[in-house]
């Protein structure tokens, strides 16, 4: 009795020894739920640098490993890892962001976000660096906007559908409304259902006015607190309150992000960093991303705010050369001609050409800016507004209402001198993509737009001024175009 026992107790201490072993083994590598919200953004020099921000239920460090890809073999052991004190209470729970800033060019890297100390880390997730040439592409969609788990599970299908048609995407950008009411647990249903894409490739996050509003439940630094963002560019961080407006180079295209919660309709500091940003670019491509748009036929193109900001960015948009203005807001598709301000753009030429086994039709060397709105993600969809204030109906190229279709995608190619641009839907019940519009560019890079670099003032006290002069003039151009435009248009639908 007593050899039996003895060899029992043996046969339990080692299965214990070994249990335990391989329990320590296992969590030396092993990722946790409470590693949450997890995204790699742009912050700073889009081949060096990237800004990581996550959440923990409770007080931790914060602390990134990363590794090239080529070296992963499963274990962080040779990472190197980066630290940072900016953590900080939100909502009661803990934000935390750690900037990177000495990354290699043209690199696919490996990471895990978390406390080194207590051994908490999230899985594991990829990004890939800029290489600085005229080639990458990247995917597009706007307003998820949901406010339950399931509607953001559909949304999120829309994004798998862009991942698998363009996989080779290097970033990805959402255009503002990310979720509905902003509440805690919507966050945690949106950053739950797309850490599929959030922890595989880079973000260029757009505030949307659902997103952190001061208008909106007072609704503070939502958006700020959600992404690792950079405010170095305005000498004014007040911008934190309701949204972030930043720029990068990518490849051969300047992309620059605005912010029109900083309304009304954008602050003169806003835009003074956008006019000092581009003129002081050589890109050959320049883009905008915004949450109101300026061109649409939704619901909200005839309101107050959107006609002040088409009135004023129109013309800002045309003498900066801007070749694409991409914006949400109104959950329906539209893409306009190229424009000069509110005025459509005549004398475009086109030429068709084999690209990569595909005849393209391309826009030869125009002038103006394409507006384009890629509907929804989502399932929150609009119809088309008739009554949309002109020069919208004239100046549309394509519109559709996705209701009762499917969520909206759309992918964007650099390729030197071209860009091409696809839009696609995902159809709800089948989740069949299928193409609905494209629309191509190529242009002539040896003739470079003679723009003035300017240095004008961005903070918000030396615009005191420029503030006071806006409201009055903006009001009243806003009423010109109520009075003697939209007022016409709609008694002469009534005959």
């Amino acid at each position: 009795m007593k050899k039996i026992s003895k060899k029992i107790l043996a046969v339990v201490l080692c299965m214990t020894l070994a249990f335990g072993m391989s329990a320590v083994s296992t969590s030396a590598e092993e990722s946790t739920d409470a590693v949450k919200r997890v995204s790699v953004s742009f912050n700073g020099d889009s081949q060096t640098s990237r800004g990581f921000c996550w959440y923990t239920e409770e007080y931790t460090d914060a602390d990134v490993q990363i590794i090239k890809t080529s070296d992963y073999n499963g274990s962080f052991a040779g990472a190197a890892t980066y630290s940072s004190e900016n953590v900080y209470e939100h909502r009661d729970q803990f934000c935390h962001k750690v900037t990177v800033s000495d990354l290699q060019p043209g690199t696919e890297y490996t990471y895990r976000v978390g406390d080194k100390s207590e051994n908490l880390w999230s899985d594991a997730g990829t990004f890939v660096t800029d290489d600085g040439d005229d080639k990458f592409s990247f995917i597009t969609i706007a307003d998820v906007q949901a406010s339950s788990d399931e509607n953001f599970a559909e949304a999120s299908e829309t994004l798998k559908g862009a991942v698998a048609t363009l996989p080779e995407s290097e970033f990805t950008t959402t255009l503002g409304d990310y979720v509905n009411d902003n509440t805690n647990e919507e966050w945690d249903w949106y950053f739950k259902n797309f850490q599929f894409s959030n922890m595989s490739t880079t973000v260029a996050p757009v505030a949307g006015n659902h997103d952190g509003n001061i208008t909106n439940k007072l609704n503070i630094n939502v958006f700020n607190s959600m992404f690792n963002l950079s405010n170095e560019n305005t000498e004014s961080n007040v911008n934190w309150v309701n949204g972030v407006y930043y720029s990068f180079d990518y490849g051969n295209a300047h992309i620059a992000v605005l912010n029109t919660n900083d309304m009304y309709p954008m602050s003169q500091s806003q835009r003074n960093w956008l006019i000092n940003d581009m003129t002081n670019s050589d890109a050959d491509w320049k883009f905008v991303f915004m949450h109101r748009a300026l061109f649409s036929e939704g619901k909200n193109i005839n309101k107050p705010d959107t006609i002040i900001m088409r009135n004023v960015l129109g013309e800002i948009f045309a003498d900066l050369d801007i070749d694409f203005v991409y914006a949400g807001h109104d959950h329906v598709y539209y893409r306009s001609h190229p424009v000069i301000g509110d005025e459509v753009v005549k004398d475009v030429t086109y030429v068709t050409e084999n690209y990569k086994g595909e005849e393209i039709t391309f826009a030869n060397n125009p002038d103006g800016t394409v507006h384009i709105l890629p509907s929804t993600a989502g399932t929150k969809r609009y119809g088309l507004n008739e009554d949309a204030i002109d020069p919208i109906g004239e100046a549309c190229a394509f519109d559709l209402s996705t209701r009762d279709m499917g969520g909206c995608f759309m992918t964007t190619v650099v390729d030197g001198d071209k860009v091409i641009i696809k839009s696609y839907l995902v159809d709800d019940e089948t989740k069949e993509i299928s193409l609905i519009d494209q629309y191509a560019i190529k242009k002539d890079l040896s003739q470079k737009p003679d723009i003035e670099a300017t240095d004008l003032p961005t903070d918000n006290v030396s615009n005191i001024g420029a503030y006071i002069s806006n409201i009055v003039t903006e009001i009243i151009g806003m009423l010109y175009s109520y009075i003697a435009v939209l007022l016409p248009q709609a008694i002469k639908g009534l005959f």
